[in-house]
């Protein structure tokens, strides 16, 4: 039997993470944007409500027995990308740099590496997998390891990284083995300080401003030997596996990150046809807004069930590579075209506080078809999970 209910707890989480948006996030949000900026009290404020991570608050929600911890997970980030998106990615806690750690680290590996994120000081985590030149094609990676003694020496370089010169800790994706392709891909833990770290540019973007978005440079950088994330997947192709698992656990909060944004431009459009809309128009352009309004809604919830279906396949354990690529493909297309038809609804008239945030989607919308995989390798991996025995180059 099908129940699309939340539960007591789930909407209780859902409540105080719209809350904190509503609070902390939407009042800052056009500053941070037109600054690229986010005062440091932000993250203290955030530190305090999101103790370890918005992960490690949702496990406070959970029913006893069961797993929730990633539709916890979705429930927060599409309230928070209706605050702000950028300011969602930027929260303190283990953020990307935990699907690796507790997929691929030994029990030893996850307690040295995620201790530090249930203190009470600011930490944030990273995750260093894209590359100049290659992509979303995880398996063209250049930046290579090689073992010296007790230690590996890591050499390349990552660009596109969120958090990358805040974070504690940067899971970084490396090949011991060019010639093994996918099969000699590693994932290794690097902490912040490391010699032969070095932290290159941020970027400046169209959207998602507020967010940092860091190039990193590795030059001989030397860790040590057990910082090799090699718990599980330890055979062939694990550390490529390692690596599309992470992407199977992202790829449904990027969703709901669109989904937010969605919710978020449609509001908007819908609240300027309620209040703004100007005494002009006619009654067949006023219906025939009312309609695309009720289209958007009814895609955006479509998009808000595959990222759910996704969440609770991973919260069960069941593998999700082709539905948590349905979900962001599917996001990350719709909220472009929610926020581009909510720019170009509300075009007539002044420039009022709505249309400067609708300004902001729509520019903060664009990545969600880019990063996390474009769109087109997602349907890649769809059609190779929908048509198994065909060969797909």
């Amino acid at each position: 039997m099908l129940d699309f209910r939340l539960s007591a707890k789930q909407q209780e989480y859902r409540e105080f993470a719209h809350q904190i948006a509503l609070e902390e996030m939407r009042p800052i949000s056009l500053e941070c944007d037109r600054t690229e900026q986010i005062p440091e009290s932000f993250f203290w404020q955030m530190q305090k409500r999101f103790r370890g991570g918005v992960e490690g608050q949702a496990r406070q929600f959970r029913q006893p027995g069961e797993r929730q911890e990633a539709i916890l997970a979705m429930l927060a980030h599409e309230e928070m990308a209706w605050g702000d998106a950028a300011l969602a990615t930027a929260m303190p806690g283990p953020g990307l740099a935990a699907p690796p750690i507790l997929a691929q680290g030994s029990p030893e590996q996850q307690e040295k590496f995620l201790r530090i994120y249930r203190d009470d000081q600011l930490h944030w985590g990273a995750l260093a997998l894209t590359e100049p030149g290659i992509g979303s094609d995880v398996a063209g990676m250049a930046t290579t390891a090689r073992l010296e003694g007790e230690e590996w020496v890591i050499d390349g370089h990552k660009h596109y990284i969120t958090n990358g010169a805040r974070a504690d800790l940067i899971i970084t994706f490396a090949t011991i083995d060019k010639s093994m392709g996918r099969a000699g891909i590693r994932p290794f833990v690097v902490p912040k300080g490391t010699p032969g770290l070095i932290i290159g540019r941020i970027e400046e973007k169209m959207g998602l401003r507020a967010s940092q978005t860091t190039e990193l440079i590795f030059e001989n950088c030397r860790i040590p030997k057990d910082h090799l994330l090699a718990g599980r997947e330890a055979g062939a192709k694990g550390g490529f596996k390692a690596a599309m698992g992470t992407l199977d656990a992202t790829r449904p909060m990027v969703g709901a990150l669109a989904v937010g944004i969605c919710r978020a431009a449609y509001e908007g459009a819908q609240a300027w046809y309620q209040h703004e809309l100007p005494a002009g128009y006619a009654p067949y352009q006023r219906r025939e807004i009312a309609e695309k309004l009720e289209e958007l809604r009814q895609e955006i919830q479509m998009a808000r069930l595959l990222v759910w279906r996704a969440a609770w396949m991973a919260d069960q354990r069941i593998p999700n590579s082709k539905e948590a690529s349905m979900c962001k493909a599917y996001a990350g297309q719709l909220v472009m075209k929610v926020t581009a038809e909510a720019v170009r609804l509300s075009s007539p008239g002044e420039m009022t506080e709505t249309k400067q945030f609708m300004h902001k989607w729509f520019r903060d919308a664009k990545v969600f078809d880019i990063f996390e995989g474009t769109a087109q390798i997602q349907r890649l991996v769809i059609a190779r999970r929908l048509f198994p025995k065909v060969s797909i180059p």
